[in-house]
């Protein structure tokens, strides 16, 4: 194979593609941003033309997105760092972050835009607010600067279903920011679960996560500590709007394995083997991941019962 073909065979690797710009976006966070934001809307007590209501999921997926582009522009430095990050687009060097910023204002731009004029500006503002909070409030500032970095930051993750609510009814409620409760409360021992099991990639990073500043004991009692607060309202949730006999059920379940995972959690020995004290972690942070999907899951199915008289209370 002659030079220039290498070079040729080279350069076609580290060209860009589909692939990479929509990894930019960070599709996991966004799929979770979609579905709470779609929760939020349907369980709102108001008709939604079906056309509307796919266009405000799509700006507001879209804003996800452009958070998620934005947050991996200015966390580059970090990313190259970390072993969970370092295959992202920019510190892979697929592409370069300029190009993440311009995408990231683009779209925001967008998607703001867009939701104002397909269901209300209310919501286009919100969604703007939500953008904002995310990468200045939380990426620039707070998750550089404090170990309460993701408990205040994880209310930018916990807005969707409010710009939900927002689109359907161009009002507020009660209702929407119970499930901003639920998700604001979820937030902290899921991400300090993974930060657990992740510690070295913090560490390394000199990101002032909790498991840092205040070591894996602390760590542990917070999740304890936040996961029976989190209980309790997800529990008391089911006797609220959005609530009803197969949200209550569901909660009950899980937040009983859920608790039972934090207790297990909090009574780990530091001199426990690594293996077995990553095993449980793991498993606690899996079962969070299940945890959230399922009780907005829950919140849907009353949402869509309530109609035919079988929803709620």
């Amino acid at each position: 194979m002659s030079d220039a073909s290498i070079n040729a065979s080279t350069i076609r690797d580290d060209e860009a593609g589909f692939r990479d710009y929509f990894a930019l976006l960070k599709p996991r966070v966004m799929s979770l941003v979609v579905f709470t934001a779609l929760v939020g809307l349907v369980a709102a007590p108001v008709p939604v033309h079906p056309m509307i209501a796919f266009c405000a999921i799509l700006f507001i997926a879209i804003g996800g997105g452009a958070s998620g582009a934005l947050n991996m522009w200015w966390d580059a430095d970090i990313d190259r760092v970390m072993k969970r990050t370092r295959g992202r687009p920019i510190p892979a060097g697929k592409i370069e972050p300029g190009e993440a910023l311009n995408l990231g204002l683009a779209l925001s731009g967008f998607a703001v835009i867009m939701l104002a004029l397909a269901a209300n500006i209310f919501a286009g503002a919100f969604l703007a607010f939500t953008i904002f909070f995310y990468v200045v409030i939380y990426t620039m500032w707070l998750k550089r600067a404090t170990p309460q970095n993701i408990v205040i930051g994880g209310a930018a993750g916990a807005f969707p279903p409010v710009i939900g609510w927002i689109a359907a009814t161009g009002d507020m409620a009660i209702e929407p920011w119970l499930m901003f409760a639920l998700t604001f409360m979820w937030t902290p021992p899921h991400f300090w679960a993974l930060a657990l099991f992740m510690r070295s990639d913090y560490d390394d990073a000199g990101v002032p996560m909790l498991t840092v500043t205040h070591g894996r004991r602390a760590t542990r009692t917070h999740i304890l500590v936040y996961t029976v607060l989190l209980a309790m309202l997800a529990v008391g949730a089911a006797f609220s709007g959005i609530g009803g006999p197969v949200y209550l059920a569901v909660s009950l379940v899980l937040n009983a394995l859920f608790l039972r995972g934090a207790w297990r959690i909090s009574r780990r020995d530091e001199d426990a083997s690594e293996a077995d004290n990553f095993l449980v972690e793991r498993s606690f942070f899996r079962l969070s991941l299940l945890y959230l999907f399922l009780h907005f899951g829950a919140i849907l199915v009353e949402a869509v019962l309530k109609p035919f008289g079988l929803g709620g209370w």
